[in-house]
């Protein structure tokens, strides 16, 4: 036996995301979404997302951003999320439905997409008996 500590990964910090227009996804994304900026330069711009930071870096060939994996926002209230979000012009690809059930929450998402195609979606772990 060893008192060597065992090696981990530690949770997730920054999560990078190509975009074709800086600019727009700016707009989008601290305009639309209101996603506060914690900083930026020349191509890239930064957004507090809680615990993980999500890294926009503008690609000179828009040919380049391809949509990865969904990245999901937990709401507390996620018609009311919806409804918002709908009335500043987002564009959701499927309706709000019941992803999972759980001993004490029910999970609940509906999926929207930014200007590149990135799909993003809305999450609610939400009291059993809610219902769309």
């Amino acid at each position: 036996m060893t008192d060597e500590p065992v090696f981990a990964l530690g949770p997730v910090g920054q999560i990078a995301m190509a975009v074709a227009d800086l600019g727009r996804a700016e707009v989008f994304y601290g305009e639309v979404l209101g996603l506060r900026r914690l900083f930026g330069s020349d191509g890239e711009a930064a957004y507090d997302c809680g615990e993980v930071r999500l890294l926009l870096q503008q690609r000179a060939d828009s040919g380049a951003v391809r949509p990865g994996s969904p990245i999901y926002f937990r709401v507390h209230d996620i018609r009311r999320a919806r409804q918002e979000l709908e009335a500043r012009g987002v564009v959701f690809v499927e309706g709000l439905h019941l992803v999972a059930a759980f001993p004490g929450h029910d999970l609940w998402m509906t999926y929207f997409v930014d200007p590149d195609g990135h799909r993003l979606a809305l999450m609610m772990e939400g009291p059993k008996g809610f219902s769309a």
